[in-house]
């Protein structure tokens, strides 16, 4: 899936030829903007409503055939075959629905189609479906893209530096048992609780939260779309508890809730992945611009699923850049720039399920850059902290 995601096997190989640890230019860099957009072909910002839609329609034909084989056929199975079948469901149910949250977020760019209206009405009805407030995420996810690496004003996943860490910490993630039951908790648990509370999102000096209409994340025209959202959320577990009343709880967990956790722990993996990497500098109000906190993103090749999940994980600096381009047109406009990017440019190949836990672990907290204060990397070891 996606335009040119053939291309993505040499790039890794490419890439793979440095180390990717190493650390990226953190300086302003000797282009501009202007320069990066000149370099992509003009066609790649161009949207097709026809395009956008047969991708949305592909995978809601693989989640239709899933759940049929799996309501239909199931009970049919001997018990050995029935209790192997429902884990393979629950794994490819979830991450077709995760290529559907996807073009969902692609709506809230509004590069599915050149209509604002069209973006919002799938963008609404598919996000709902996967119990995620659209316009409540369309606009904290906005100035998340606005604020991109900026310790100050970023919406999610801003490190701490070292003295702010919470005394718990290091209780917690000096040990391999501690940190693999917190990583397990925020794969599981940390969107709904980033829906509901704010959790890993940017301080606020009041509670927060995304079904809060007068919640600080929010300006006075927004309110009522967060009603909207609200209300598209609150439709589909309604559905799902009528529902359940006449198949049954357990049934609407399988069919339903178990491909649910999957999305929810792709979609904090992926966008953890592309925004913790030992490479990335975090910037604070004294240093911070928008095109080096736009450039501080890292792409990752997941394999097969690179493609299943339609390009998000090879082509999100150039989306960080130019969040409105399809992502069908992605990998073209990811190779075009990559020329003038230079070391501005990161990739790393390694396997994503290696990945997060060598980041979850090295990347604990930021410190300063010792030649400029403004600059902040993360440190490696959590140990030994005061």
């Amino acid at each position: 899936m996606g335009g040119g995601g053939n291309m993505s096997a040499p790039t890794a190989k490419t890439e793979q030829k440095k180390n990717p640890l190493e650390r990226v230019p953190s300086l302003k860099p000797p282009f501009t903007i202007g320069d990066v957009k000149k370099a992509i072909p003009p066609h790649c910002f161009q949207r097709s409503l026809i395009r956008s839609s047969s991708y949305l329609v592909q995978d809601l034909v693989l989640v239709s055939v899933f759940y049929y084989i799996a309501s239909t056929y199931f009970h049919l199975l001997p018990s050995p075959y029935y209790y192997l079948a429902w884990p393979i469901y629950w794994t490819v149910q979830g991450c077709v629905c995760t290529a559907l949250w996807v073009i969902a977020h692609e709506c809230g760019h509004q590069a599915f189609s050149d209509y604002q209206w069209i973006n919002d009405t799938v963008g609404f009805i598919f996000h709902s479906a996967l119990l995620t407030p659209y316009f409540s995420w369309k606009y904290s996810h906005r100035r998340h893209h606005s604020n991109t690496n900026s310790l100050d004003h970023d919406e999610n996943h801003v490190p701490k530096v070292k003295t702010k860490l919470r005394w718990f910490t290091k209780l917690y993630m000096n040990n391999p048992l501690g940190r693999l039951l917190i990583l397990a908790f925020t794969l599981t648990a940390g969107l709904p609780l980033y829906y509901a509370i704010n959790i890993a999102g940017r301080p606020y000096d009041r509670f927060a939260s995304h079904y809060d209409p007068y919640s600080p994340i929010y300006n006075d025209r927004e309110r009522l779309q967060i009603y909207i959202s609200d209300a598209g959320v609150i439709a589909t577990i309604y559905v799902l508890y009528r529902v359940a009343l006449t198949q049954g709880l357990t049934w609407i967990v399988c069919i339903y809730g178990v491909p649910l956790l999957v999305v929810n722990g792709f979609i904090v993996l992926i966008t953890l992945l592309h925004h913790t990497h030992a490479s990335l500098p975090h910037y604070d109000s004294s240093e911070w611009d928008w095109l080096r906190g736009a450039l501080a993103t890292v792409d990752r090749d997941y394999g097969v699923l690179t493609k299943v999940f339609h390009n998000i994980t090879d082509t999100h600096v150039v989306h960080h850049l130019f969040s409105s381009i399809p992502h069908y047109h992605a990998m073209e406009a990811t190779k075009a720039v990559r020329p003038l990017l230079g070391e501005y440019y990161q990739f790393d190949g390694t396997p994503f399920y290696k990945a997060i836990w060598r980041d979850f672990n090295e990347c604990q907290y930021v410190e300063k850059d010792e030649a400029s204060q403004g600059i902040f990397w993360y440190k490696k070891q959590l140990l030994n902290l005061k």
